[in-house]
């Protein structure tokens, strides 16, 4: 074990959490990493919404999905949460606005409207023309709360929050959406490589992948990846949360141009709702990483 991965592995384990970790710098193929656990298996939670965005963005700039056109957000979708999917009535968006949603505040709605108006092969293409062999997607939202649902033995009508709240830490531990096999799920490296080829421009036409990294920079969420960094430096990324989930994936632009493709996936030892020490040991373990990779010598 390198002297690098034993810090990132000390800082998660000081915070009650193991993680899983992989970083590169952009542009740079067969140049430095870091990697800890960066072939294992993990739960992407709604960092599984940066590959539904980039499907999107490409039916955009092919010309089979017109953004500025309007859809509504009927009550199937309103589940409860962040964005549309916490409305109490129907909200009429454009495509590009509810994209805006599902990746800057992780719109479950959002995601889903989107994913069902793209469809599950566009994102599947998306996978396959990066040669992502290990990147699983088993549905949309809809389906992982289906899951949840069906696993606690609730019925489809029922409140999600309410189901959850009142189930058992022994019901919540055995949930198939906390489990890499039996869900939607990934490896680090294989999200840094998904990061790099948008970074690049090898995810799609440049538009594409353009659109992409413009609004995951517009995210607003600071308690992860940005933590461990100081005001200046840019953090374009998506976080994932679930029960004892807790991840974030992004890029780390510095003043100087040099870019750094992050994943961090972390799985607690608790199932608390709120998680501050697993969240800041994920902007610590990134930060760790990335100054790793800056003391290097290699550049683009």
């Amino acid at each position: 074990m390198t002297e690098i991965a034993g810090e990132i592995e000390t800082t998660f384990a000081e915070a009650g959490a193991r993680g899983f970790v992989h970083a590169r710098e952009i542009g740079v193929p067969g140049g430095p990493e870091v990697g800890v656990g960066a072939d294992d298996q993990v739960v992407l939670a709604s960092v599984f919404k940066i590959p539904v965005a980039l499907a999107y963005a490409r039916e955009v700039s092919a010309g089979r999905l017109d953004e500025t056109e309007r859809t509504r957000v009927t009550a199937r979708y309103r589940i409860g949460g962040i964005g549309t999917a916490g409305c109490a009535d129907d909200v009429e968006m454009t495509w590009r606005d509810l994209a805006h949603f599902m990746l800057t505040m992780s719109d479950n709605a959002a995601t889903d409207l989107i994913y069902h108006r793209v469809g599950q092969e566009a994102v599947d293409r998306v996978l396959a023309d990066l040669g992502l062999v290990r990147t699983r997607l088993i549905g949309c939202c809809e389906d992982l709360f289906e899951s949840v649902i069906a696993d606690l033995g609730a019925r489809p009508d029922d409140d999600l929050e309410a189901v959850f709240a009142a189930a058992t830490e022994e019901q919540l531990w055995k949930l198939a959406v906390v489990d890499p096999e039996r869900t939607t799920s990934s490896t680090p490296r294989e999200i840094t490589e998904l990061l790099d080829a948008i970074w690049t421009d090898r995810a799609g036409d440049p538009a594409a992948c353009a659109q992409v990294r413009k609004t995951m920079a517009q995210q607003i969420w600071p308690h992860r990846i940005s933590s461990g960094f100081p005001a200046g430096v840019a953090i374009a990324a998506k976080t994932g949360t679930l029960p004892a989930v807790r991840n974030e994936a992004g890029v780390v632009t510095y003043v100087d141009g040099r870019r750094y493709a992050v994943a961090v996936f972390t799985r607690a030892d608790s199932l608390e709702d709120r998680l501050p020490a697993v969240d800041s040991a994920i902007g610590k373990a990134a930060r760790l990483a990335v100054d790793h990779l800056r003391a290097q010598t290699v550049t683009p």
